[in-house]
């Protein structure tokens, strides 16, 4: 596979450990556990950060603007789903970090927010990356030219540099890493999520 298909599936890895650590959590308030408002702020800012700002936004800047010059239409089939994704994917972030940016502990009604949109963001966002994996990313490589390619990657290394910032990559690696630590995922789940069935189809 092309380097810049690599950076974007390594870049799925890391977003695929902290959705299980955010299962973790999850279940772990389902079950009536203690939670800290700013562990619930950490995982927002690493998925709004991370997984849209970065991952999302060189999809939507670079890679999808790249394939519709190679036949693939933006409004319908692969691509049109993947954009539906990421606007839902939306939705369940910013009601996160909403409950993030709140003050105080988290009451019953914050709990049951954060709950029900961790548990629907984590199947989405699973089901997202399979796609991507075993459809978009293979279909796109077929697709487009090396030499574009090797554009797309030095695309990529230019949007690192310039709209997420120096320091900023390792940085939500580094917060990663600490929700991981905190909220391990639970291995059965992660490869329960790995093999869903039917998660890579209707594209």
């Amino acid at each position: 596979m092309h380097p810049a298909i690599e950076t974007l599936m390594t870049e799925h890895r890391l977003i695929g450990q902290v959705l299980g650590s955010l299962e973790t959590f999850a279940l772990s308030l389902q079950h009536g556990a203690g939670a800290d408002r700013e562990t619930v702020k950490d995982y927002a800012a690493f998925f709004k950060n991370f997984a849209d700002t970065c991952h999302h936004g060189k999809e939507e800047d670079q890679l999808f603007p790249t394939m519709t010059q190679f036949g693939f239409p933006r409004e319908f089939g692969p691509i049109a789903v993947m954009l539906s994704d990421h606007v839902e994917g939306r939705l369940h972030v910013r009601a996160l970090a909403e409950i993030g940016e709140g003050q105080g502990a988290l009451s019953p009604a914050d709990r049951a927010t954060v709950i029900s949109h961790a548990l629907a963001y984590m199947p989405l966002l699973r089901a997202h990356i399979l796609k991507e994996d075993n459809i978009l990313y293979p279909m796109a490589a077929q697709a487009i030219p090396d030499d574009r390619m090797n554009a797309l990657s030095d695309g990529f290394e230019a949007f690192e540099r310039d709209v997420m910032g120096a320091g900023q990559h390792a940085a939500f690696h580094a917060l990663a890493e600490r929700l991981v630590d905190e909220y391990p995922p639970d291995p059965a789940s992660m490869s329960a999520g790995a093999a869903c069935a039917g998660c890579a189809g209707h594209m």
